[in-house]
């Protein structure tokens, strides 16, 4: 099987959101997004105006992706397809978008639930620095060079 990683292009957003669907932990409908402000519309958007999403591709099918949100200095998303989880898809669309967000930033930030396995995962990434934001989500953040 032969993954590829390479910029996300605007035919590959419903493919985004099936993989986004898709995940158990951290799940989100499409209504549930629609809710939140988060659509295709929004998505297509967002990849004309700058360079923030990334996809893992098989035999050019989407298994996962990662998204920034590059003023903002923010990790937004990184989800991969239950199926190809633990082959270290999800290390190389992170570490996408990291390079992407430290051109432009000395420290990124995300937020996740704190009892989540991506905290975990993050954290191997050397994400750190983490602050509670309630109950159940934190924010960690990663500084350029680590």
């Amino acid at each position: 099987m032969n993954i590829s990683t390479r910029a996300a292009q605007l035919s590959d957003i419903d493919s985004i959101f099936d993989v986004r669907t898709s995940v158990v932990e951290n799940h989100l409908s499409r209504e549930e997004m629609q809710q939140m402000g988060i659509n295709e519309s929004v998505v297509a958007d967002m990849i004309k105006q700058s360079r923030c999403a990334w996809v893992a591709t098989v035999n050019d099918n989407v298994i996962g992706f990662s998204m920034i949100l590059p003023d903002d200095g923010c990790l937004f998303a990184a989800f991969v397809l239950p199926e190809y989880e633990g082959r270290g898809i999800g290390r190389s669309l992170v570490q996408l978008a990291e390079h992407e967000l430290f051109k432009h930033h000395e420290i990124a930030w995300l937020e996740t639930d704190k009892n989540s396995r991506a905290a975990q995962f993050y954290v191997q990434l050397g994400w750190g620095n983490k602050k509670n934001i309630n109950d159940t989500d934190i924010r960690l953040e990663k500084y350029r060079g680590v």
